[in-house]
């Protein structure tokens, strides 16, 4: 049997959608803009505009907020970059202008994350700031750039999990992809006359899970018992899903030569921090709670 795809083609056979000539960037004046960074950038703005607005809501200054996004936004991709490189050496070791050239993906959320929660940290502190005030503002903006920032990955053909033939099956060219994200079983299912590979959409699993968060933060925010709780809501439910999609991707960054996927390690660890914390500080308010009421019985 014979089948085939057009090299820029994108498919959701079981969905019954058929994408024809889907490129990965596109001209203006003769310069090239990658839409895997237009997408990101796009996210990155919309998130910001959605915490300010959390903020003028919750009865913060927004400005606080888009002065804080200007820095976020540099060391989060920084941090982004540094996190894909360290856990990647091998294909950078050899080339280290190549580290600088982010055009083709190469970028980890998580390593976003890390470094937009310690920009925080320091930005709050000289700013006089509530830093858990300010994370359960920030996170809010943070899952909707994440919701949206993952169809970069769409666009770049990457980010997805080993091969299925489920509902939401995507096939993507052969050519299309890196050889390197292509798994022995993914490899397995790739018979002759067919130059595709049909895969996990991992992207759309994280970007509908995220969605999930966002309602979840959405609908608590106004019952949160304490500053920071929608923080660790935002943790621990990103890390949950997280935990579970990881262990679908081919792109795994793995930990030296243990096999362990740090991300999918990283996302269990946030789950357990995010419940325990949680589960530490209602217990310590319930204490101090009981302390103040027997006082004011004396």
């Amino acid at each position: 049997m014979n089948e085939t795809m057009g090299a820029s083609d994108i498919a959701f056979p079981h969905l019954g959608i058929y994408l024809e000539n889907v490129p990965k960037s596109f001209s203006v004046f003769g310069f090239e803009i990658a839409f895997y960074g237009l997408i990101i950038g796009i996210g990155i703005l919309l998130g910001v505009l959605v915490a300010a607005r959390e903020a003028k809501v919750t009865g913060q200054d927004p400005d606080i907020y888009w002065d804080f996004s200007i820095y976020a936004i540099i060391f989060s991709i920084i941090g982004a970059r540094i996190y894909y490189v360290a856990f990647s050496w091998d294909n950078y070791k050899d080339n280290l202008l190549s580290i600088l050239n982010t055009r083709g993906g190469g970028m980890a959320i998580y390593g976003a994350v890390i470094a937009a929660f310690i920009t925080l940290a320091v930005y709050a502190k000289l700013k006089k700031q509530n830093c858990f005030q300010m994370a359960d503002t920030g996170v809010v903006g943070l899952v909707v750039g994440q919701i949206i920032g993952r169809y970069g990955n769409f666009m770049n053909r990457e980010a997805f999990g080993e091969y299925t033939d489920g509902l939401f099956a995507m096939r993507l060219p052969i050519d299309a992809v890196r050889a390197n994200d292509i798994s022995e079983g993914i490899a397995a299912h790739i018979t002759e006359g067919v130059n595709y590979i049909q895969v996990h959409p991992t992207f759309l699993y994280e970007s509908l899970w995220n969605v999930m968060v966002l309602l979840l933060i959405l609908l608590y925010h106004k019952k949160k018992k304490f500053q920071g709780e929608i923080c660790l809501l935002y943790l621990g439910g990103y890390g949950l899903g997280r935990a579970w999609i990881e262990g679908l991707r081919t792109d795994q960054l793995v930990i030296g030569g243990s096999g362990i996927a740090v991300s999918q390690m990283l996302a269990i660890l946030l789950v357990i921090f995010a419940i325990g914390m949680d589960i530490a500080v209602r217990l310590f308010l319930k204490k101090k709670d009981s302390a103040r009421k027997e006082k004011d019985e004396l």
